[in-house]
């Protein structure tokens, strides 16, 4: 029986934590774990087999932190070979019946990628397909992919497996305590990309215990419809004796699993502080469940890396400004290649309130191939909104999708057999939402009848890519009536129809239908309404035109989708004393903190520049940097602002530092920089950097003095370069429960010889209470509470 077969029709039980379990058999502090399967195989065939006879129906090989990034390719061919041999022999020495698998385990890089962080997408993509390709070479059933908290590296890991392997894939997040991973995505997120790019299962993993992660579970749930993953630890960290251990007993622990099964999680296990008795008792406790038929359907949803936009909420906005076509200002960016000015327009087409934005790079002499990636990278991060991927050039299109970190809306397929040949293997393999045009072979259609036919073969061949007509929108085409008195009525008897005789939703650019004629806006906003009243599920526009917006926001409170007319009154309640929306300019008091809230690096410069002429530096960080950055600081805190965010706007914060760097050598000026010195490092036996380095780049832009130790850092050693630099603060990250005691030590060390320095804690396994055990000062939950604290710790010294 394969996976996939037992997975239809059964729950499956998973195993539990590796790591924990080694420390009992001697493993030291940051020893890796993956070299076991080669140094001590029986102990690592100890615990699957022990996993297995306590009723796993999976377990997962022991190659969680193998990747190429650590090892060269034939050092990680034999750590894979090892790892599966051992799970194999356990599997035939192990007591059970029941049915037994091995899943290619895959664990995070360890890194950020870019652009904030050092490791290209690339490049943690054929990482992952070097495992994924060995999993395969080597016998594995299935392949687990588990614990990630990028939405990005997660995609990364997914197109690894999907290209180099038709092995099912299990794919779990690590979410949390506020419900989202930590560059900001949140289930309703997860769950899109994921099923839009093809993962078997999905589910949530580690981070927290099972109360604290239900409610994800049920969020997953409800926003897709594969089955569902439930993999938490057991409970909270605690330090009892120098070894961490966790606060729920084997009991408590399967009973709050398994109020996950009726919310329709069937793949069930543990991770941190859980052990083949865990395990045993989750057996003993589901035995008499049954699997949860689950048959959520999420609708048409499209996301961004942070925000999901479902089309079966109302009326969709597209905007249609980055899109040089007639608009001789954006073609010269785009020839010149001015990302500052397109990201500009991307962030008025957000305030002005589009819920997407189409991003079309098409003019005469642009390398599509080259530059669509290029932007579609850029305004992912400037923008909370997702994209619509418009380009003719297959190629280029592509490039987009590969980069993109969410799920997008592509622009467009239509009826021609070379057009679906080429469309949809793409919107299947990335995953997406895709504009269908009414037209084929013969051109555009006349006649309703004809363009619904159209519609009809376009849905006919989706399915044969295994693509859901959800995932289709279709575009009945807008031509100008001044050629055709007609064609408004063809097009709105289209909207109509494919509403409500195939289901699916329409969208329409609009504009379209007034070209030749005066006063475009009178006849565009008139015929917004009426599509609208007929079905229209979503237009490509300009959310500017105030003519557009007034039509909009009046037609959802008629159409009653406007809950207590909130939006409207929101909108024109007042709105005499509402600014307008205007690009950033390189003048006015406020324009280097906008460009930096913006994250438009090189505008920052230049401002920074500007003002530096009238200005001196110390008036220029503090009147104008570090209030843009505590801005953007506070709607990070207040879930607004997600991550990427937040670091796009150290990098320019970054940008207008170096601009007054460079001025004051110049100058002769004294550095400018607040009289505070962090030393920071990842504790002894950790390798695990990212949150370390997102701390960083916070506190240096905020103009704090670090000194970065990196990783796997040794008390004395630490404490040594705290006393060397005179620090004010010691940082420290674990990522690891095995490294806690690592953490603890210095704490200790620390406390005993530097009098007057703060520790200050944080990382994955750590929380407040946990902090306050090891005889920290404070726990920094996320990068800004870090900045919040060294702020703390200034104003104190200062006075």
């Amino acid at each position: 029986m394969t996976f996939r077969e037992y997975a239809e029709k059964n729950i499956v039980i998973l195993d539990g934590a590796m790591g924990s379990l080694l420390e009992d058999y001697g493993i030291k502090a940051g020893e890796p774990t993956e070299l076991w399967s080669m140094t001590h195989s029986s102990e690592i065939r100890s615990v699957h087999r022990a996993y297995f006879d306590a009723g796993s129906n999976v377990v997962n090989t022991n190659t969680f932190g193998a990747n190429l990034l650590k090892y060269s390719e034939d050092e990680l061919d034999e750590i894979v070979r090892c790892a599966i041999e051992c799970a194999r022999e356990a599997k035939a020495e192990s007591r059970g019946k029941q049915e037994k698998f091995i899943a290619l385990d895959i664990g995070p890089t360890g890194k950020l990628l870019a652009p904030f962080g050092d490791l290209s997408f690339e490049k943690a993509y054929e990482s992952f397909a070097a495992l994924v390709r060995l999993g395969e070479k080597y016998g594995a059933d299935l392949i687990t992919v588990e614990t990630m908290n990028d939405s990005y590296e997660t995609k990364a890991a997914l197109l690894a497996v999907k290209e180099n392997s038709d092995l099912p894939v299990i794919i779990t997040n690590a979410y949390g305590a506020d419900g989202k991973l930590l560059s900001g995505a949140s289930p309703e997120v997860m769950a899109a990309i994921l099923e839009g790019m093809g993962a078997d299962y999905i589910g949530a993993n580690c981070s927290l215990g099972p109360d604290a992660l239900i409610s994800v579970i049920e969020k997953l749930s409800n926003a897709s419809s594969v089955p569902i993953v439930f993999k938490p630890n057991a409970g909270l960290p605690e330090v009892r004796d120098g070894k961490t251990v966790y606060n729920l007993s084997a009991d408590e622990f399967a009973e709050a699993v398994s109020r996950a099964v009726s919310l329709g999680a069937s793949l069930i296990g543990g991770c941190c502080g859980t052990t083949p008795a865990y395990i045993a008792e989750l057996v003993r406790v589901c035995s008499n469940l049954k699997k949860t038929t689950h048959t959520s359907n999420p609708g048409t949803v499209i996301t961004s890396y942070c925000r999901a936009h479902n089309f079966d909420g109302g009326i969709t906005l597209i905007g249609e400004r980055i899109n040089p076509t007639g608009k001789r200002r954006l073609r010269q960016a785009v020839e010149e290649r001015d990302i500052d000015f397109i990201l500009g327009i991307a962030s008025e087409e957000e305030e002005c309130g589009a819920h997407a934005l189409d991003v079309n790079v098409g003019a005469p002499g642009t390398d599509e191939e080259e530059f669509l990636p290029k932007l579609v990278s850029a305004i992912q991060y400037t923008t909370s909104l997702p994209l619509c991927i418009d380009s003719s050039d297959i190629k280029a299109m592509e490039a987009a999708l590969r980069v993109y970190n969410g799920k997008a809306l592509i622009n467009s397929v239509n009826g021609k057999k070379e057009s679906m040949d080429s469309v949809f293997p793409l919107v299947k393999k990335y995953g997406g939402v895709v504009i269908a045009l009414t037209l084929d072979e013969n051109g555009i259609p006349k006649t309703a009848d004809e363009r619904i036919s159209i519609a009809r073969k376009i849905l006919t061949e989706a399915e044969k890519w295994g693509i859901d007509k959800r995932d289709i929108i279709f575009d009945p085409l807008a031509m100008a009536i001044s050629v055709d008195k007609d064609s408004a009525l063809v097009t709105l008897e289209t909207v109509r129809r494919i509403k409500n005789e195939l289901g699916c939703h329409t969208s329409l650019g609009v504009s379209n239908i007034s070209f030749g004629l005066p006063e475009r806006g009178a006849i565009n906003s008139s015929f917004f309404a009426m599509a609208i009243s007929l079905g229209l599920s979503a237009a490509i526009m300009n959310p500017a035109s105030e003519e557009m917006m007034r039509t909009y926001f009046a037609s959802r409170a008629l159409l009653g989708l406007d809950v207590n007319f909130s939006k409207y009154i929101e909108k024109f309640d007042g709105q005499a004393k509402k600014p307008v929306v205007e690009s950033v300019s390189l003048s006015g008091a406020d324009a280097l903190s906008e460009a930096i809230i913006k994250g438009l690096s090189d505008r920052a410069s230049k401002i920074t520049a500007e003002l530096l002429k009238e200005k001196s530096p110390l008036d220029v960080v503090n009147e104008n940097i570090i209030p843009a950055l505590n801005k953007v600081g506070n709607d990070y805190a207040a879930g607004i602002v997600y991550l990427p965010g937040l670091l796009l706007s150290a990098e320019t914060a970054k940008a207008a530092f170096a601009e007054i760097k460079a001025w004051s050598e110049l100058s002769g000026e004294k550095k400018v920089k607040r009289d505070l010195r962090i030393v920071m490092a990842t504790v002894k036996g950790d390798i695990h950097d990212i949150g370390k380095n997102i701390v960083k780049l916070l506190l240096e832009n905020y103009g704090f003095e670090v000194i970065d130790l990196g990783k796997d850092v040794s008390p004395r050693a630490i404490v040594c370069a705290a006393r060397e630099n005179a620090a004010d603060i010691i940082a420290l990250s674990a990522l690891m429960t095995t490294t806690v005691p690592a953490m603890e030590e210095t704490v200790k060390l620390a406390k005993s010889e530097l009098a007057g320095v703060k520790i200050m804690v944080g990382g994955a396994v750590m929380n407040s209470d946990y902090a306050k055990r090891i005889g920290a000062d404070y726990y920094g939950s996320d990068a800004m509470a870090a900045v919040r604290y060294a702020e703390e710790i200034l104003s104190k010294k200062n006075n």
